[in-house]
């Protein structure tokens, strides 16, 4: 009879075993030197795993956007946010259903034409101050104003409060758009992965609830689908700042309906009659496939798309135009594809 190993033994095995799978997974396309520079700023921030917090320590963790500015400091560059955006913050809602909103105006008469944005950070942690580069950007760029929501935030408050939240906004919008000198005749809707989500997910309200369309739909690697096993994220399950540890806690902490298409989007039987949409995608992103995938289910369904990838860059590189070159490159292309849509409904 053999003799059982001793559990420590057996322990270290399995560690080894683990790393040796690890050292085998796929590792991620190399970054460009732009994007390198703000992983390597990122680095020395020293964050913790997301995965391995919980969502209050995530929320107090540096971020993307910490990095960029110590790429600026580091450069000796100014951080302060680019001139010629106002920014007014506004709460809509009341009690426990209200939450704020930031509404970015660019210089000028107006009135102008609006896209509601929603933020990323998976449903659980960041906000609009944290992705502030990015509604300021677009607002400036496409000469429109952009109302970034903050909705309220898992697992404090779980599916469907987002949805539910991102809807509302979206309605307040297009109630209230000449209070805020815009023009409710010219609305969309936008936003950077669980925002991407967001601003797919109520296009697909907005129609099914018989309410007045946005009159496009600008989708940043967008989260659509929670399958775990694409070629995006085999290739980038170990991949910086965004990996497949982290997908899975944002999943667990948001719960969702797996089965729901106000919760996943791809999972919706037809995506016919959603306004027409463009599409961002990151090369070194665990979500690259799921948005090209759901890219190709809209034209399916007759809906037109611009889809664009960028190669050589990560998941939150869109609004990091300040020192990637490629984001500066995608926050334009966004803003003529918005530019377009608004001056079809003039």
């Amino acid at each position: 009879m053999k003799k059982a190993l001793p559990l420590t033994l057996l322990a270290g095995a399995a560690v080894l075993a683990a790393g040796a799978a690890l050292a085998q997974s796929p590792q991620p396309p190399k970054a460009e030197p732009a994007m390198q520079k703000v992983l390597d700023a990122m680095a020395a921030l020293k964050p913790k795993p997301i995965e391995t917090l919980t969502p209050e320590e995530a929320r107090k963790q540096p971020t993307p956007a910490d990095a960029v500015k110590k790429v600026l400091a580091d450069s000796g560059k100014p951080a302060a946010p680019e001139a010629g955006v106002t920014v007014k913050d506004m709460t809509i809602g009341s009690g426990d259903a209200g939450f704020p909103i930031h509404v970015y105006t660019p210089e000028g008469k107006g009135p102008f034409p609006v896209m509601v944005y929603y933020h990323g950070g998976g449903f659980v942690i960041a906000d609009t101050k944290v992705y502030d580069a990015s509604p300021r950007a677009l607002a400036k760029m496409a000469n429109a104003i952009m109302v970034s929501v903050d909705y309220r935030r898992a697992p404090e408050h779980t599916f469907p409060a987002a949805p539910n939240d991102a809807f509302a906004a979206y309605q307040w919008v297009l109630a209230h758009a000449k209070e805020i000198n815009g023009d409710p005749n010219r609305v969309a809707v936008g936003g950077e992965s669980a925002g991407g989500n967001l601003a797919t997910v109520v296009s697909m309200m907005a129609r099914d609830k018989k309410v007045a369309l946005p009159v496009h739909q600008l989708l940043v690697y967008p989260v659509v689908n929670d399958d775990m096993n694409t070629a995006s994220y085999k290739q980038n399950a170990n991949a910086k700042p965004l990996n497949k540890p982290m997908m899975e806690w944002f999943f667990k902490h948001y719960g969702g309906d797996p089965k729901n298409p106000y919760a996943l989007p791809m999972k919706a039987t037809s995506l016919k009659g959603l306004p027409p949409a463009t599409i961002v995608a990151a090369e070194i992103d665990p979500l690259l496939s799921e948005g090209k995938a759901y890219a190709d289910k809209l034209k399916k369904d007759g809906v037109a798309v611009n889809y664009k990838e960028y190669s050589g860059v990560t998941h939150e590189f869109f609004g990091m135009g300040a020192v990637v070159p490629k984001a500066k490159e995608a926050e334009q292309f966004a803003a003529d594809e918005l530019k377009k849509a608004f001056a079809a409904k003039k």
